[in-house]
């Protein structure tokens, strides 16, 4: 019964979209939400070809891995014109080719989503959360059509519809081509909707923010507001807003328990998800993802890297310029929190330090540049794997590398003349290649550095510093502004490795630090210390505890079980490197005025 409405339904579809003003239309309703299901229809005509071919994308827009989105598509069927049912083969596991139509050919298959974040897809009686790689299937052949979308959503659940794309009648939407239908993710609940207005370049734009909670909350318009001030602060940094499409930029945010924390960033919105509600904490937690994911609409949307352009849906997405595009962004989170006063700069401060620690403490440095560090973003963004990876020692976010290198480069650009920054040079960039979206090239970035502050400066940065991975000279470069930078426990000992105390037991959790007291000792991951020094290890003993007992350079003997059997070695306590960051509270005027100038929105 169930089949013969379906196929009813299908020739219905048909039917009503031979007088669709587009080639492609799709259509999705959520009856079976319950079950975390949805239904989707395709309709392609004027099909030229023998074989229509449709696929799953393997990746998915601000992604850089391969995603297998094709495994949640099930029981699907396809029918011509007239409603009689055609052959599907199934040539891989991300492809479907239908033959035997009559030039019209209309699918019907249902996808399972139940994982909600910034680039998968959720499907329940909360919301139906979709990004759209992993939702709906694609005509390669049609890549450069026009596309229709009817979403049907439940009335029953009060949802509502908020989405970058053109809404161009009731429940439907439009996207000129494939690349900008993949781009548009599309939240459909019971939300609230706030939004602002601002002016650029003479042109009004709206700025509107879609929130879906599953709890009341009466602080939503004081959240706005420091949305508001993020928004402003990063317009100063570029001068001018990007041209969104149809006036309009939408966040779409999901803080529900149900939902997986994450954000991303597409042309005209963002989708923002956290597992806490705003009047849980989640008003300070999620607002650096608001800050984070809105730069993006500038430096990666339309300021970008050749290597991203066109986007491709078969496979992962490789580029150099991740430091840059993802780095450089993630260091305006922080600063444009201070700079809207959202953070205090004595918090800004100090937050510095743990990022100088995973970079500059790390052993990957001495493998990879942040070219190339860049490059291993297809096995770590959010790509799946279940060999283990010794990412402790091989690898530093390119997110830290270039928040590190974005630091110093700001820093160093005011050293060299007080009337540059990394504003001015980001600007500089936009004007070149991001306002007219010409994608650029690694060498492009460098040239730009070249005009805005001298060739010398510009090669001895990018040879030293993006290129290879030397270290910039933070201390000299944080006490221009005012800041100190110090290593206070160098005097201490330090294991180089994670300690948890599990099962009585101390267990090594992590794989210890090249060169560190754990390393050279030949210990390693999951191995289980009995004894420290003779000390037996259980919970009541605390590592840091034992730490303090010791210096650098002290020698002791250590007992652990590895695969069952007990073994002894000696471990030579090295010293600890960690760095920390403070305002200098002494700071003469000079620095005090540095400081103003870089932390300050004026």
């Amino acid at each position: 019964m169930y089949l013969i409405s379906r196929i009813f339904a299908l020739c219905l579809f048909s039917t009503l979209l031979m007088d669709a003003q587009t080639s492609v239309l799709y259509e999705i309703k959520f009856e079976n939400a319950v079950h975390h299901e949805a239904d989707i229809s395709i309709h392609f005509k004027n099909i030229e070809s023998d074989t229509l071919s449709v696929r799953m994308s393997r990746s998915s827009p601000g992604r850089y891995a391969v995603h297998e989105f094709a495994k949640n598509v099930f029981d699907l069927r396809a029918i011509d014109g007239n409603g009689i049912e055609l052959k599907v083969h199934r040539p891989n596991p991300y492809q479907w080719d239908i033959t035997g139509h009559d030039g019209i050919v209309s699918i019907n298959y249902r996808l399972f989503a139940n994982h909600g974040d910034g680039t998968y897809s959720q499907v329940d009686e909360t919301h139906a959360h979709l990004n759209i790689p992993a939702t709906f299937l694609y005509a390669p052949a049609y890549a450069s059509e026009k596309i229709e979308l009817k979403i049907n959503p439940r009335s029953d659940l009060n949802w509502k519809v908020a989405t970058q794309l053109d809404r161009i009648g009731d429940n439907l939407y439009s996207a000129p081509n494939l690349q900008y239908f993949m781009d548009s993710p599309i939240e459909i609940s019971d939300h609230q909707l706030r939004s602002f207005s601002i002016k650029s370049n003479g042109r009004e734009y709206t700025i509107q923010f879609a929130l879906h909670q599953t709890e009341n909350y009466d602080g939503f318009e004081d959240y706005m507001k420091n949305v508001e001030k993020i928004v402003k602060s990063e317009l100063k940094v570029f001068g001018e807003l990007p041209d969104f499409d149809f006036g309009k930029y939408t966040f779409l945010a999901c803080y529900t328990p149900n939902i997986d924390g994450d954000g991303m960033e597409h042309r005209n919105s963002t989708i923002l998800t956290d597992l806490k509600a705003l009047s849980q904490g989640g008003n300070k937690e999620n607002i650096g993802t608001v800050a984070h994911e809105f730069f993006h609409a500038w430096n990666v949307e339309r300021l970008r890297p050749s290597s991203l352009e066109p986007f491709d849906f078969t496979e992962a997405n490789m580029s150099g310029e991740l430091w840059f595009a993802e780095g450089f962004t993630s260091y305006y989170t922080g600063l444009v929190l201070c700079r809207s006063e959202i953070i205090s700069r004595e918090s800004y401060i100090q937050s510095l330090s743990s990022l100088l620690n995973r970079v500059w403490n790390s052993p990957g440095r001495n493998y990879y540049s942040p070219v190339e560090m860049s490059y291993q973003a297809p096995f770590v963004d959010a790509a799946a794997s279940i060999d283990q990876v010794n990412r402790e020692n091989l690898f530093i976010s390119y997110y830290s590398y270039g928040y590190a290198l974005g630091l110093a480069l700001d820093l160093s650009l005011r050293n060299l003349d007080p009337e540059k920054s990394l504003d001015g040079y980001m600007k500089l960039v936009w004007d070149k290649f991001g306002r007219q979206e010409i994608p650029y090239f690694l060498k492009d970035l460098k040239n730009a550095l070249s005009e805005y502050s001298t060739e010398e400066f510009s090669d001895d940065f990018f040879n030293s510093y993006i290129f290879a991975s030397h270290m910039p000279d933070y201390k000299t470069l944080l006490d221009s502004v005012g800041v100190k930078l110090n290593q206070p426990f160098l005097h201490l000992p330090s294991f180089g490795g994670t300690v948890e105390v599990k099962d009585n037991k101390w267990l090594i959790s992590s794989y210890p630090l090249e060169n560190s007291s754990f390393y050279n000792a030949g210990l390693s991951k999951g191995d289980r210390i009995v004894s420290i020094d003779g000390k037996l290890t259980n919970n009541k003993l605390d590592p840091e505890t034992i730490l303090k007992s010791y210096n650098p350079g002290d020698k002791v003997k250590v007992v652990f079980n590895r695969y069952g059997k007990q073994k002894e070695t000696y471990l030579v306590f090295l010293n600890n490197t960690n760095y920390t960051t403070s305002l200098i509270p002494e700071a003469d005027r000079e620095r005090q005025k540095n400081q103003n100038r870089w932390l300050s929105n004026n």
